[in-house]
């Protein structure tokens, strides 16, 4: 065999396994989030920053049920949102700079969840469009205003088109596909989506809370 030629595939091996390890994500600290120990969650109202106005009510009719599905007693995102705008705190920007402990006695929390959205758009390029939607999320310890976990999640979606063998219909379709997804981006199951991912996804997500089979199974905890 060529010496040089083994010599390149030990290197591109070496690269492929490189890159494998570097795309798996390190499993988060969950020591905080043990700490506090949370039953109840407070979502408040969202900081929008992406252009479209109105994600951030869409988004909230996403993120309480995969948030429960957890095992968490999650409060009416709806009436959090009245019952804040009754209390004076009608700008989510101000919210998220309120003190957690104050919002945590208002509705009797032990963590409130801060969310910003960071993309919800649809860009055409070509013949295609793809829909992007991208979320920050932090949780707060409701006593003491400690981070007890982060994450970020980003998704995208393209219609797939048909291949008919007719090269002219394909890009008929395309385009057609392309201006439809467009003009009436489906952003909320998206959203579901990234919901599920960044709740659920193991060693990044939440652990499994009171309400949920999994409750101090899914991690390790400390005694």
């Amino acid at each position: 065999m060529n010496p040089g030629l083994s010599k390149i595939k030990f290197i591109a091996l070496l690269v492929m396994t490189l890159l494998t390890f570097g795309c798996v994500a390190t499993p988060k600290d969950y020591t905080k989030f043990q700490e506090s120990n949370p039953r109840s969650i407070l979502i408040i109202p969202v900081v929008n920053n992406s252009p479209q106005i109105g994600a951030d009510n869409y988004f909230l009719a996403t993120v309480s049920l995969p948030l429960a599905e957890r095992g968490y007693y999650v409060f009416p995102v709806h009436m959090t949102k009245e019952l804040l705008i009754e209390s004076g705190l009608n700008d989510p920007g101000l919210i998220h700079q309120a003190e957690p402990s104050r919002l945590g006695k208002l509705f009797g929390a032990d963590a409130i969840l801060y969310i910003t959205i960071d993309h919800w758009e649809a860009k055409y390029i070509v013949i295609s469009t793809t829909v992007t939607v991208g979320f920050a999320y932090v949780m707060k310890d409701a006593k003491t205003g400690e981070v007890i976990w982060e994450h970020r999640e980003v998704m995208n979606y393209s219609p797939q088109n048909s291949n008919t063998g007719n090269p002219l219909a394909d890009l008929i379709g395309a385009v057609v596909n392309a201006a439809i997804t467009k003009a009436i981006p489906n952003y909320v199951p998206l959203a579901r989506q990234a919901n599920e991912q960044a709740f659920g996804k193991e060693g990044q997500g939440l652990p499994a809370g009171p309400y949920h089979p999994d409750y101090r199974k899914d991690i390790s905890y400390s005694k």
